[in-house]
């Protein structure tokens, strides 16, 4: 009798791998009624005295050291000695891992994180496990840290990472081109009146979206939003703090004297919603983040990219034509007004998001998942027979 279960293996290391195991979380709720889907955190699982702390030194290192940790990741980009010796300390402790696989004895394996994908391939090439693994790439990139021998599929976000993958000699019968699964809400017909009045805004008026202002891209002082003092008509700005509540304080006092109207929101799962409002998007290139906005067709302007994966994805986003990069806060402002003052512009964008849209990438990531499940499904039987 086949197992119920399905394990997610993710991490916090990035709010976009979580964000990618509850959609697939969801969706097999919805597809699968027969199985069980359960998200774990790889790193917690691995380090579980540790985790905390190092996560903690992991956040601060990227904010305070972003270039020793983009040397790293150009360093290890290809598999070689370094990666390799890397990706052995990390993969300390997948002793654990194994203990988790005998107790929930899942049919199936997904990693919305590399770790994680690199634990079951290693627990694959000692003879440890069997159990068919899926790899789902969060970012436009072909890291080594995301390929490994024993993986069993990969979902991959463009044509671009699919490109990369066979040229580095991965099997293209293991490679699904389904795009980064993102939540279905994404998708969903909205009413942009009704969502203008929810939130207090004026129709008619330009709206700017900032999203990772908690995680810095504000600048120093509020630099950032400090420069959009320059565009010479009011705007409305609407600014996720997230779970930064300093921030929020701060930017309460700034926005009594800004010309601009500015609308302050925390955490919030509507993210959706304030996108549809949205006439242009100012962001850090997280995968996931920039997969919701071409969702939306909302025009998108990378202000802060991190060295690393989030330049990785920048680049192909400017590379596809639906994202322009500012150099510095007195930039952002000359391209935003740019924008005002030509809605062509922002047209073009939204022409150019509508190509690249994959509007079925849950569906396909879950008909993977399932295709698998199926062939496991008629091997057994064979082997019953």
């Amino acid at each position: 009798m086949m197992n119920k279960k399905i394990l997610i293996l993710s991490s916090t290391y990035g709010d976009g791998h979580k964000q990618v195991a509850n959609a697939i979380s969801e969706a097999i709720n919805l597809s699968f009624s027969e199985y069980e889907p359960i998200i774990l955190n790889v790193m917690e699982i691995i380090h579980p005295h540790s985790h905390q702390i190092s996560h903690f030194l992991y956040m601060q290192g990227i904010k305070k050291f972003p270039q020793v940790y983009g040397y790293l990741y150009k360093k290890t980009y290809q598999i070689n000695t370094f990666s390799k010796m890397l990706n052995t300390v990390l993969l300390m402790g997948i002793n654990s891992i194994l203990q988790i696989l005998h107790e929930e004895k899942p049919a199936i394996v997904v990693s919305t994180y590399p770790f994680a994908a690199g634990v079951m391939s290693r627990l694959k090439e000692k003879g440890l496990t069997e159990i068919p693994t899926v790899t789902v790439i969060t970012d436009y990139t072909n890291h080594s840290y995301w390929i490994h021998p024993l993986t069993d599929k990969y979902i991959v976000g463009s044509d671009h990472v699919q490109n990369r993958l066979i040229e580095i000699g991965v099997d293209p019968s293991k490679i699904a081109n389904a795009g980064i699964p993102i939540r279905p809400r994404f998708f969903q017909d909205l009413s942009r009146d009704f969502l203008m009045e929810k939130y207090a805004l004026k129709p008619t008026i330009f709206t700017l979206l900032v999203m990772g202002g908690g995680l810095g891209l504000l600048g120093k002082g509020l630099s950032t939003i400090r420069q959009l003092e320059s565009i010479t008509i009011p705007i409305q700005i609407l600014i996720l703090c997230g779970h930064n509540g300093k921030l929020k304080k701060r930017l309460e006092i700034y926005k009594e004297n800004s010309k601009h109207d500015i609308i302050l929101l925390g955490f919030t799962e509507d993210v959706n919603e304030l996108m549809m409002i949205s006439d242009l998007l100012i962001t850090k290139p997280g995968g996931v983040t920039i997969t919701e906005a071409i969702s939306m067709e909302l025009p998108l302007l990378i202000h802060y990219s991190l060295p690393g994966q989030e330049e990785e994805n920048a680049t192909y986003l400017i590379q596809s034509g639906v994202a322009m990069k500012s150099e510095n806060d007195e930039d952002l402002a000359v391209k935003i007004q740019g924008m005002i003052n030509n809605p062509r512009k922002l047209q073009f964008f939204q022409q150019k998001e509508k190509q690249l849209q994959k509007k079925n990438s849950l569906l396909e990531t879950i008909e993977v998942i399932q295709d698998i499940l199926m062939n496991q499904w008629n091997q057994t039987e064979g082997l019953l027979a």
